[in-house]
């Protein structure tokens, strides 16, 4: 390979060089304590060459105060071989008492046989106005953030203020429990899963057997008691996945997922005594009626509500408080 011989550089040419690449170039002498800086570095501040004295005090005295603990610490690491590079970004006084930042950087070219600095030489480099896009940039960014996460709060709160008029529409305010527009909902898609998945959806109807003297005789105020009783009941008996409704006056629905229409005739024997039972409604002889249907193979699931309805009025007809299963 054929070697290059690079020309010879004087002085003042290396000085116009380091002048063209550089901000401002430093030269300090360890042993005598003078620094060299050059014309462009006290451009870059705003001083006049001959305004600053030639020592390390000169450069202290023009860093933040913020900056300084930080500036000390990296050069003590590195003048004391515990860094290998000296590289730090920090902000300088100008002559009109603003700060600048800068990106010190240097290298110790000559070591003392202790082991001390003997000479470092490094340049400074005028970053502000990239250091103010970059602050601006994270303050953009922040600001985003910030509006970003007020728009998903008020995206959340309005969300919320949804499922709450939801909830409101698709419960009954008496029973808590879901009203005749919520279970429709449930009924359809609770269908469409069954077919799907090829399980059993089976479901219960009941109503209250001679309902009508409970609030002749004792009140309205009683009689929604009483429903609310029948609902606590269910609340209390039912699995969390079983969708329990009141339909409409007093009679209440119950859609049991993932159930066999046996299971569920047993459950409802089951509801139908606890509710015959129950010691805060029993001055009422409150007893229930109960049909049974399983939803068939590509049956519409409002048609399964006209078959449970027809085994509860079965129930009626065979002397009420009874379970019939179609």
């Amino acid at each position: 390979m054929k070697s290059v011989t690079l020309p010879e550089i004087g002085e003042d040419a290396l000085a116009t060089i380091l002048e063209l690449i550089s901000d401002g170039i430093w030269d300090w002498n360890a042993s005598t304590g003078h620094v060299y800086r050059s014309p462009g570095w006290f451009r870059m501040l705003n001083y006049a060459v001959s305004e600053l004295e030639s020592n390390v005090f000169t450069w202290e005295n023009i860093i933040h105060p913020d900056d300084f603990n930080r500036v000390m610490e990296h050069f003590d690491n590195y003048t004391n071989h515990k860094s290998e590079t000296y590289k730090i970004q920090y902000r300088c006084r100008t002559k009109d008492n603003k700060y600048v930042w800068i990106e010190d950087r240097g290298r110790v070219v000559q070591w003392n046989s202790d082991g001390s600095v003997g000479r470092m030489i490094g340049a400074h480099r005028d970053i502000d106005a990239e250091k103010t896009l970059q602050q601006q940039t994270q303050r953009d960014k922040e600001d985003l953030q910030l509006l970003v996460e007020t728009r998903t709060e008020e995206l959340n709160q309005l969300n919320i203020k949804i499922r709450e008029v939801e909830q409101l529409a698709t419960t009954d305010s008496l029973s808590l429990l879901l009203n005749r527009r919520g279970f429709e909902k449930k009924l359809i898609s609770e269908s469409a899963r069954a077919k799907r998945f090829k399980e059993p959806l089976t479901l219960i109807v009941f109503d209250l057997d001679n309902f009508k003297p409970v609030n002749d005789l004792y009140g309205h105020s009683s009689g929604d008691l009483v429903l609310y009783k029948v609902a606590e009941v269910l609340r209390q008996h039912l699995r969390e996945i079983d969708i329990p409704a009141r339909w409409g006056g007093d009679e209440f629905l119950i859609l049991l997922t993932n159930t066999t229409k046996e299971h569920a005739s047993k459950l409802a024997d089951k509801l139908r005594g606890l509710i015959a039972e129950q010691p805060d409604i029993k001055v009422f002889s409150v007893t229930a009626s109960f049909g049974v249907a399983q939803l068939g193979h590509d049956e519409d699931p409002m048609r399964l509500t006209i078959r449970a309805d027809k085994a509860l009025y079965r129930s009626k007809d065979a002397g009420r408080n009874k379970v019939t299963l179609l």
